[in-house]
């Protein structure tokens, strides 16, 4: 509710209306700082030595930052944010190091930015369905074993 929002940011009621007139745009605006921290993880990922290590590094990030918020996560799955994804440049960084991977022959030459939200999204059911870290952190896994090329 947004009484709870308002007792937590302590604030009154009115400052939460008065910045977010309506719950969605609330909503919007926490998913949207949220792809803002990963785009910024990004673009430490495009420093890596390889496109590869680089683009593992970035899912790693967001896995931990994901699994740190699992409501979020599990609201972010919900939606399409694909819109909050590009205006960020996390998509742009996101195909930048897919493509220096595939480049080096690392990654597998079919492989997607639409692959990432798949990650994601099956990470976040992964997470809502089985207990502890250790399900989720093998389901990146796996998933980024079919991602490499062999």
């Amino acid at each position: 509710q947004i009484d709870d929002v308002a007792k937590r940011a302590k604030v009154g009621v009115g400052t939460v209306y008065r910045h977010f007139p309506t719950k969605e745009q609330l909503l919007d605006a926490i998913v949207r700082e949220h792809f803002e921290a990963i785009a910024e993880m990004a673009r430490g990922a495009l420093e890596a030595e390889d496109g590869w290590t680089g683009f593992c590094q970035m899912i790693w990030s967001a896995a931990e930052r994901n699994a740190a918020d699992r409501s979020l996560c599990e609201v972010m799955s919900a939606r399409d944010k694909s819109d909050v994804v590009a205006e960020c440049g996390l998509a742009a960084m996101t195909e930048e190091l897919m493509g220096r991977a595939k480049a080096e022959g690392a990654m597998r030459a079919d492989a997607g930015a639409f692959d990432v939200p798949v990650i994601m999204i099956g990470m976040s059911a992964v997470m809502q369905t089985l207990p502890g870290e250790e399900p989720w952190r093998r389901h990146i896994q796996l998933m980024l074993d079919g991602l490499r090329a062999s």
